[in-house]
């Protein structure tokens, strides 16, 4: 049976993808900074990613969805601990983890690792330069690794959704999101679960000739 680790599963997108791959008969690990996962894990702290390897066993799929949006402030407002701590999750995090799980992966010849990346991270959401830059972050991560293991049989692929009713967007400053809502032709915001479609897809093997790559889901706000 194929096995899943999914980062910030216990809520959000990580949840709603735990859910689909279930449905798909994958054996799924929720991991999370708080209750509710499977496995109670700081992401970023690197001896408890360490030992969580020995704990959990090998894993076939690494999704990371675990991250933060950090302040809604503008850029010259910020401080360096704001940044540091945003980075540390949502990039030094999902780093950790690959480190940490793909080299059984790449040992078997066979993995599936989805970041999730934001269309601010390709586009830049004003007052929210911190959280655009670390997915921005989070892309070129994922091309990188994707072409280092081109031919290893892990195929590494980023998904960038536009704004998405999730708990984490509770947080957002309701002028930010209205402004970002905005930018989406189809007028609306996007569900977790159609996220998980995706996710769905890029964590099987019905993918197959795709990897560094980055899909946006995004309602038509994307254009290149």
């Amino acid at each position: 049976m194929t096995r899943a680790l999914v980062t910030g599963g216990a809520r959000g997108l990580g949840a709603a993808a735990a859910a689909r791959l279930a449905d798909d008969g994958v054996e799924v690990i929720r991991v999370d900074v708080s209750d509710g996962g499977d496995v109670v894990l700081d992401i970023t702290d690197e001896a408890a990613v360490a030992a969580a390897v020995a704990d959990i066993g090998p894993v076939d799929v690494l999704v990371n969805s675990a991250g933060i949006v950090g302040p809604n402030t503008p850029l010259l407002e910020t401080d360096s601990a704001q940044w540091r701590h945003v980075f540390d999750v949502n990039v030094l995090g999902t780093v950790a983890m690959m480190r940490a799980f793909v080299p059984g992966m790449v040992e078997r010849g066979w993995g599936r690792v989805v970041n999730l990346a934001s269309m601010a991270g390709k586009d830049g959401n004003p007052n929210l330069s911190i959280y655009s830059a670390s997915k921005a972050a989070v892309i070129a991560l994922t091309k990188s690794a994707g072409k280092e293991l081109a031919t290893t049989g892990v195929l590494v692929n980023a998904i960038a959704p536009a704004v998405i009713a999730t708990p984490m967007n509770e947080d957002t400053a309701p002028d930010v999101l209205a402004h970002i809502t905005s930018l989406i032709p189809m007028k609306r915001v996007g569900r977790a679960e159609e996220v998980a479609e995706l996710i769905a897809w890029l964590a099987s093997d019905r993918v197959s000739f795709s990897t560094g790559a980055v899909y946006d889901i995004s309602g038509g706000r994307a254009t290149y």
